[in-house]
This record gives structure tokens, C-alpha cells and sequence, in this order.
């Protein structure tokens, strides 16, 4: 016990060290639609799920490792968010499990994001200033394949790659009287190749996880005369039925706290605390706390399971309140069987 002891003073130790740096780091990075959380049951406890079986194929944008406790042939989730300045993000990923999972499970997913629609305009020497040339529309998306497996009844490992796209739309950038339109046009698209990995290792002291995960590892990106590279993010947490330690009913009641540190590119290090009460295995009400940050530190949310027919149905909503924005809705859709 006592070693148990030890091991779980140092991890808090290193987990809120990140927290308390003063390092400012802003702007560094592109692509940040890759850094928005998507599932509203893990948004619901404020992302911090590194170290919690979740038992979903939403594991996958979080990390992969924990894609190896489920032990269902097949798992799906699909969702939306109503992202800040009405950004719209569609969401879904399925994982597979053949053989009850003997020889690992194979995971793919995607992201779409919906920027809505922009005027376009050229500067012009009239009494506006400018010309209106139309509108655009930019568009983001990911394609992603994962790999997770047991090593031992403790210890997990996974990755993934995923193909990643962001398209601002084509500019106008000088006038081409060749051209149908007259204007030389130059298409703003780039895309990149990004690298998930993640590790999962159950203490053995009741239900204690502890997990790392790091997500968005690319080479660099040249945008005109700029380079940049991915909002590469470094995690570490902890988790654990908090009602472990009171001997209660599992069937009954269940209590999950966890606790997450993130070491990002672009950003200061942040920590995230949750919780997830659950009541017979069907009904659950999440709250979470991260910091520092800009808009928001709070988010919440409730879910629903049940079996039908031998498969496993779930509903999840977040709630994320923004100081300046309107406030962001999530609402994901899950099955398994």
C-alpha cells in the first residue's frame, strides 16, 4: 500500500507541476479544429479521460490506447457540435473488435467542420473600396484509422494516422484579362499527415488508471512565406472510481473522477478535473473544471444507456458556457453489439 502510496503523490506531483507554468505560448500552430473536443460525453468532464476505459469508439480522438477495453464486436458514435461563431462540426467513429479482441482492435474515424459562408471582396479604387466578388466557404476535415491492444491485463497501447485538410477557400490574387473572369485566382488549401499515440496502465490499486497520450505529432507546414506545424498536445492523467474506496454497490451507484495535465504547442499547460456519477448502469450527470482559459472553464452534461435487444444504446449531451460567444451545444449518438 504504501508503494501505491508513492507512485500516486509523484503522478499528482508532475500532474499539477504543468498547471502552475507561467510560459506563454500563443499563435504557434495551425489547424486548431483539430484541438475542439467532439464527444459530449468526454466533453462533459472536461476532456480529461487519458487514463479512463471509456469503452467507446469515441476513444480514438482522445487516446487510442483505451480503444482496447472494448470487448463488443463492433462499437460506433456519430455526434455534432455547435461550435463558437456558428462553426458546425459533424463527428463519427466506429471501432472493431474481432475474436473478443485477442488480436487487438481496429478503429476509423472522421471530423467535418463547416465554417458557414464568407463574402469575398477585392480592394478597388470606388467610393466602398471594394469590389464584392462572390462568396466562399472553407471547410476542414479528417480521415483517421487506429490500432489499440492489450499487452497484459494492465497495460494497453495504441495509435493512429490520420489525413488531415483545411481549405480557406481560393483568393483573387491579381487580374488575368486571359481569363473568363479576369481575375488570377490561387487556391488556400493545405494538408497533412498527423500521428496519435497513447499508452493506458491499470495500477491494480482498485480501479486507479493512469494514462499518456500525445496526439497531433506532424512534420511542419509552409503556408505562403509562414511555417507551422500541428496543435501538438502532450497528456497525462489519472482515474478512478471514487466509490471503490467506500466498498458501494457498482450495479448501483458509480463515481468517476479523473484528472488530466496537458503540455500543448500553442498554449499554456492546463489542468482538467472531472467527474461522472452514474446510477444502475443507465443514468449519468458529468461536471468539469479546466485551467487557465481564455472564454470558459466549466463544462457539464447527462447521458443515457440502455440494452435493446441485445444492443447497447447511448444518447450524451454537453453543455459549454463562453463568456463573449454563444454557448456550445454537443450531442453524441452511440451504439454497440
Amino acid at each position: 500500500m504504501k508503494n501505491y502510496k508513492i507512485i500516486i503523490v509523484l503522478i499528482l506531483g508532475l500532474l499539477i507541476q504543468p498547471a502552475n507554468a507561467q510560459h506563454k505560448k500563443l499563435a504557434q500552430t495551425g489547424m486548431k479544429f483539430l484541438s475542439v473536443s467532439t464527444d459530449a460525453r468526454i466533453t462533459g468532464f472536461a476532456e480529461a479521460v487519458t487514463s479512463v476505459d471509456l469503452g467507446s469508439a469515441s476513444a480514438i480522438f482522445y487516446n487510442p490506447s483505451t480503444l482496447a477495453s472494448i470487448k463488443d464486436f463492433t462499437s460506433v458514435s456519430v455526434g455534432n457540435v455547435g461550435w463558437i461563431a456558428d462553426i458546425k462540426y459533424l463527428h463519427g467513429a466506429a471501432a472493431f473488435a474481432p475474436f473478443g479482441g485477442n488480436y487487438g482492435v481496429f478503429g476509423v474515424s472522421f471530423v467535418s467542420v463547416d465554417y458557414g459562408e464568407f463574402n469575398r471582396t477585392i480592394v478597388a479604387g470606388n467610393e466602398q473600396g471594394f469590389l464584392d466578388v462572390g462568396t466562399y466557404s472553407p471547410t476542414s476535415y479528417a480521415f483517421g484509422i487506429a490500432y489499440a491492444k492489450e499487452l497484459s491485463t494492465k497495460f494497453s497501447v495504441g495509435g493512429g494516422i490520420r489525413y488531415v485538410k483545411q481549405n480557406l477557400g481560393s483568393s483573387i490574387i491579381n487580374v488575368d484579362a486571359a481569363a473568363a473572369d479576369g481575375y488570377l485566382w490561387e487556391d488556400n488549401a493545405k494538408s497533412a499527415v498527423a500521428f496519435d499515440f497513447g499508452i493506458l496502465y491499470r495500477t491494480g490499486f482498485e480501479s486507479l488508471n493512469f494514462g499518456m497520450s500525445v496526439k497531433n505529432f506532424s512534420t511542419e507546414l509552409k503556408y505562403k512565406r509562414e511555417t507551422f506545424q500541428l496543435p501538438l498536445t502532450f497528456k497525462i492523467g489519472l482515474s478512478m472510481d471514487a466509490l471503490d474506496l467506500i466498498d458501494a454497490d457498482k450495479n448501483t451507484h458509480s463515481l468517476l473522477v479523473a484528472i488530466d495535465a496537458s503540455h500543448a504547442r500553442d498554449y499554456s499547460e492546463q489542468l482538467f478535473m472531472g467527474a461522472e456519477y452514474t446510477f444502475l448502469n443507465t443514468f449519468s450527470l458529468r461536471a468539469g473544471y479546466f485551467s487557465p482559459s481564455d472564454e470558459n472553464h466549466f463544462t457539464a452534461g447527462f447521458g443515457i444507456k440502455r440494452n435493446l435487444a441485445g444492443v447497447n444504446l447511448g444518447v450524451d449531451y454537453a453543455y459549454q458556457p463562453f463568456d463573449i460567444f454563444e454557448d456550445v451545444h454537443r450531442f453524441t449518438f452511440s451504439f454497440s453489439f
